[in-house]
């Protein structure tokens, strides 16, 4: 009976694992496409969002709900860059916690710098949606871009 429950319960945390890669996925899929509602839907109310120490959007860390991520960061990337993107190449699930690894790319529009940037981003999810957000990036190429 023990080895039974261990088995459900594992294999309840490999379904919620999967579920929280989905949702990620589902994240990026929704901010390469523009769809800005789908974004803010995926984070949570009272979710605590960081950006990089000294990255140049960390102004207003800690970012606290969609709409402080919105318009602290995702209207400003918007605005100041051209082909921004943020590409997911591996992710890593444990427990409530998913690792992405990937790669920012983008031009600075009063610049015309471009960047090419590896980033770690860690998502903490509840119930499906984005409690907790770290990005740890190449913060000198976006100082560098931008100056």
């Amino acid at each position: 009976m023990i080895h039974k429950s261990a088995a459900v319960l594992e294999s309840r945390e490999g379904e919620k694992m999967s579920d929280n890669k989905h949702a990620v996925k589902a994240f990026y899929d929704a901010v390469a496409g523009g769809n800005i509602p789908a974004v803010l839907g995926l984070i949570d109310p009272q979710c605590t969002w960081n950006e990089a120490e000294n990255f140049i959007y960390a102004d207003g860390n800690p970012y606290i709900g969609p709409q402080a991520v919105l318009m602290g960061v995702f209207a400003r990337f918007a605005g100041e860059w051209n082909g921004f993107s943020a590409t997911s190449e591996s992710m890593t699930a444990e427990g409530d916690t998913v690792i992405s690894q990937g790669r920012y790319r983008a031009t600075y529009k009063a610049t015309g710098k471009s960047i090419d940037a590896p980033f770690a981003h860690v998502f903490t999810l509840k119930d499906g949606k984005i409690v907790r957000f770290q990005q740890y990036t190449d913060t000198a190429q976006f100082r560098d871009a931008v100056s």
